[in-house]
């Protein structure tokens, strides 16, 4: 019973001491044992090796197929020594089956490496070229040229320690083929660099180029906006000048005309005042002494109300339907037998200059009931349309006024004709009144049935 607990503590003890040690440091000591041709004792540290690794494995929680990788490589170098093919092929199975978990392309690249070497060694020289071709194509294809040169050196080693004459010599001859092949391909290769590098530069050259017409283009579409800006500018200010030159002439213009509106208002206000004594020293019934009396009251009027046209007159609120009323009233002695005169008005206030008012629509009711016949009607409406516009509206159904005389109807003098039959100022006068009034007279062309005023006010 001693022994055995004798044995086991021992036997703890040295698992214990193995995991001490690394894996790494029963490797090397293999290689440095196998190399003094110590192959039990190399074998017995391999051995070593593979329980630290499990150790290291278990301690670390992961696997480490690089250094499992290692042991069996060492293992296939020493039976390749030892001549021992069918170990050495069955380690090499191993190591394939390891290779495929690691992707590493340097390990790789040894697999195929010891690949060839195994199978060089045991007289199997076309799996041995199919291992090397398959590394000198990778190398090839990623251009690392010195690693070729040192494959082929490698492949003639394997031959001068196999004592393989004809396979060295093969070997050797495959590798001054490719030797002088290499040169071509790296001039091959220069040769692309520079056309890359050139492509690249004519690229540059051309984006560049690119760039510039561009901007000249750029360029030349902001030379072509800013002439059309100057264009634009100089014409501006031609236009610019010619405003002035034609604002101060219209001042000008202007400034004239009122000043001969005054003196024309003067001038007219003094021939009625020295018309004034010689129309008294005439005979007062003669009717066209009472046609000059009306036409220079008349003229007197209009001078007044053209030369304070700015001048509005003052407003006060007045009903509106006793106003219509009043004024409809003035005329009921002058119309025709049977004329119907009616009032259309609401029993509200607005304001109104009465006085002027009164002098506008009842001119117009004047008018209306000269030439409205017999059985006719007069009406007088008022209507508001808007919170500060309201109108009166005088209609009626008389004979109406003739299409050509429509035109001229508010102008003054537009009209020659006999003093007595009248001046023709009437109307001229009423517009005049109704603008002070802020407001507007015209006619109704629309209404067909005989005479339409509407006089609009704005309050």
């Amino acid at each position: 019973m001693k022994t055995r607990v004798f044995f086991f503590i021992v036997a703890t003890f040295c698992s214990f001491t193995l995991m001490a040690q690394s894996s790494a440091s029963f490797i090397k000591k293999a290689q440095q044992q196998h190399g003094r041709n110590e192959y039990k004792e190399a074998f017995e540290s391999l051995r070593n090796a593979e329980s630290a690794l499990y150790g290291e494995e278990r301690a670390g929680g992961k696997k480490m197929p690089e250094v499992r990788y290692n042991i069996t490589k060492e293992r296939i170098q020493m039976y390749i020594k030892l001549r021992n093919s069918k170990r050495a092929k069955e380690q090499l199975e191993r190591l394939e089956e390891q290779t495929k978990t690691i992707e590493n392309d340097s390990i790789s690249n040894d697999l195929l490496y010891t690949q060839a070497n195994v199978y060089y060694t045991f007289g199997e020289s076309t799996k041995g070229d199919a291992c090397i071709n398959k590394l000198i194509e990778k190398y090839k294809a990623a251009k690392q040229y010195d690693e070729i040169d040192k494959c082929y050196q490698t492949i003639i080693g394997i031959a001068r320690r196999a004592g393989n004459a004809s396979f060295m010599a093969r070997t050797y001859e495959k590798y001054m083929l490719w030797h002088d092949s290499v040169q071509a391909l790296k001039a091959q290769d220069n040769l692309d660099a520079l056309q890359q590098k050139y492509d690249e530069s004519l690229q540059t050259i051309t984006e560049k180029d690119d760039k510039l017409s561009s901007k000249q283009y750029i360029i030349i579409a902001l030379c072509v906006l800013l002439l059309i800006l100057a264009a634009a500018l100089v014409i501006g200010a031609i236009v610019l000048l010619r405003f002035i030159v034609l604002s101060r002439k219209q001042k000008k213009i202007i400034q004239t005309a009122k000043e001969h509106n005054e003196l024309k208002t003067k001038f007219i206000q003094n021939i009625s005042s020295q018309m004034g004594p010689t129309l008294n020293s005439l005979p007062q019934d003669l009717a066209e002494v009472k046609a000059l009396h009306s036409f220079a009251d008349h003229i007197q009027e209009m001078s007044e109300l053209e030369s304070t046209i700015d001048e509005p007159f003052e407003m006060e609120n007045k009903n509106i339907l006793t106003f219509c009323e009043g004024v409809m009233a003035k005329i009921a002695d002058k119309t025709a037998p049977d004329v119907t005169c009616s009032v259309n008005a609401p029993k509200l206030s607005a304001p109104i200059n009465a006085e002027h008012l009164e002098r506008v629509i009842l001119h117009l009711l004047e008018n209306a009931a000269k030439y409205t016949p017999e059985g006719g009607k007069i009406i007088l409406d008022f209507k508001k349309r808007g919170a500060h516009t309201h109108q009166f509206i005088v209609t009626d159904t008389g004979c109406g006024i003739a299409e050509e005389q429509r035109e001229n109807l508010f102008k003054p003098f537009a009209q020659v004709k006999e003093l007595t039959q009248g001046d023709g100022l009437g109307l001229p006068i009423c517009a005049l009144i109704a603008t002070k009034m802020n407001g507007s007279l015209s006619l109704d062309s629309s209404y067909t049935k005989g005479t339409r005023f509407v006089l609009e006010l704005h309050v």
